[in-house]
């Protein structure tokens, strides 16, 4: 029975209380949700439906900072932030600046000269290493995957292009003269141990390595057998994200990103990072997740954390953008002054970053000690505020996910009891994502891990 109290009002007894909040949300007076559920079904595109989480699913109606707020009223603490994107909080200081930009001026082409466009692209270049320093910009990430594959094929003159398998469709490119490369999973590949990666957290899987890590090198041999065996000697690009989003928070072992950019830079390609995700401080020991690889990539990809919400992109690289320029690509909405002035707002918000590192690592290291307390938690990854964590069958027998539907109940429980998390991984739903808000407080980290507890407990005695 006292696996169903989350569902109540009234606690657990073992449970923490929700973090207090200062903010009253306005009273709900919109559609019914059996009204938006019928539209949903109806009129909406039926991936729509398929991606709707939850049996009982959430309607949101409002959001402040870390918190968000349903229909009902009911608060619920956002461990999942719009997928990694709402990076300074919700509604935060970004409504302010978007008040006086449309106050301004909503709308032109960067066929004109405005100044939100500038002011923006020099406080991003700013943040950015040489020579990384030319900008366009975007609506999306997917769009500025696409683009930065285009410009790679232009100014490599050749075509294909290598990613990592398990990268899934977004946020990360795949497509037509694309191959997948093995992912160098140090949890699920078939090489790994306890000191691969850069994480508060290493893998529980015992370690071969001496001098050099083992690992590495079984993983760089893979690629160099995709060079030889899957794709021509010259190639275009090589696409990774420095951890893997979707794909769980997949993390690669210490130096294998430095090795495969000297590799793909010896067969002509050029090596680009999708900071889509990891962009912005997020993984809290650097403002760039490629920085904490030892890497300079030849183009970026950014987006989510960059318009805290708004839709909004960016492709940075050098004057490799100078063969791009041999035609015209024309961008209605990107750059426009409303995205500019709103990312203009979020660029650096003082002490996020730092507090990505401190509330995320101490997340790890308790979420580390619940994995070393349940059979069926596998893994603990990532670092700052980008956190993955892999669930299974019985990691002491094997790394057999853990089925669909256990997934689904665990995941329906920490929402019953007010925390809102992610999913993803290879088997598609076998990883808790977790990627607030980087306001998120201690208070609420471990709110949030009492939760966790508690729902992982319930399920092992129900089983």
């Amino acid at each position: 029975m006292s696996c169903q109290k989350s569902a109540l009002k009234t606690a657990p007894a073992d449970l923490l209380e929700m973090p207090p909040c200062n903010f009253t949300p306005q009273e709900y007076k919109g559609m019914s949700k059996e009204r938006m559920m019928e539209i949903r079904r109806t009129n909406c595109h039926p991936m729509t439906m398929k991606v709707t989480y939850y049996k009982k699913p959430v309607y949101i109606h409002q959001g402040h900072m870390q918190w968000l707020w349903d229909v009902d009223g009911k608060r619920y603490l956002d461990l999942f932030a719009g997928v990694a994107t709402v990076s300074v909080g919700h509604c935060h200081k970004v409504t302010a600046a978007a008040e006086q930009q449309l106050r301004t001026l909503v709308h032109t082409t960067n066929i004109y000269v405005y100044p939100p466009i500038h002011e923006y692209c020099e406080k991003l270049a700013s943040n950015l290493p040489d020579p990384l320093k030319v900008i366009y910009l975007t609506n999306s990430g997917s769009e500025a995957n696409d683009l930065a594959m285009c410009m790679a094929r232009l100014y490599t003159r050749n075509f294909d292009i290598i990613t990592f398998q398990q990268a899934y469709k977004y946020p990360v490119a795949i497509g037509l003269g694309c191959t997948n490369t093995m992912c160098p999973d140090v949890f699920r590949g078939p090489w790994g141990g306890s000191h691969c990666r850069d994480s508060p957290v290493q893998t529980t899987r015992k370690c071969n390595c001496a001098q050099s890590c083992v690992a590495n090198e079984h993983y760089i041999e893979q690629l160099k057998e995709t060079f030889l065996t899957s794709v021509p000697s010259r190639i275009a690009a090589f696409f990774a994200e420095p951890i893997q989003g979707v794909g769980g928070a997949v993390q690669y072992p210490k130096h294998f990103l430095k090795e495969a950019y000297k590799l793909v830079r010896e067969r002509g390609g050029l090596c680009i990072a999708d900071e889509v995700q990891t962009g912005f401080g997020r993984t809290g020991s650097h403002f760039w997740g490629f920085q904490g690889h030892d890497v300079l990539p030849d183009i970026v990809t950014l987006a989510k954390g960059i318009g805290n919400g708004f839709p909004m992109g960016a492709v940075v690289t050098t004057r490799i953008a100078d063969t791009f320029a041999q035609g015209v690509h024309f961008n209605t909405f990107g750059g426009n002054p409303l995205a500019c002035s709103i990312a203009s707002s979020t660029i650096k918000e003082e002490g996020l970053q730092q507090n990505s590192l401190e509330v995320g690592t101490y997340l790890m290291m308790e979420l580390a000690k619940l994995r070393d307390k349940y059979d069926i938690i596998g893994d603990v990854r990532g670092k700052g505020l980008q956190i993955g964590v892999e669930m299974v069958r019985d990691k002491q027998a094997s790394r057999v996910p853990l089925p669909p539907e256990d997934m689904a109940a665990i995941f329906e429980d920490i929402k019953d009891m007010g925390i809102l998390v992610g999913k993803g991984g290879l088997y598609g739903q076998q990883t808790f994502r977790i990627k607030p808000p980087m306001c998120i407080t201690m208070a609420d980290a471990a709110f949030f891990l009492s939760v966790f507890n508690k729902s992982i407990q319930c399920f092992m005695e129900k089983r």
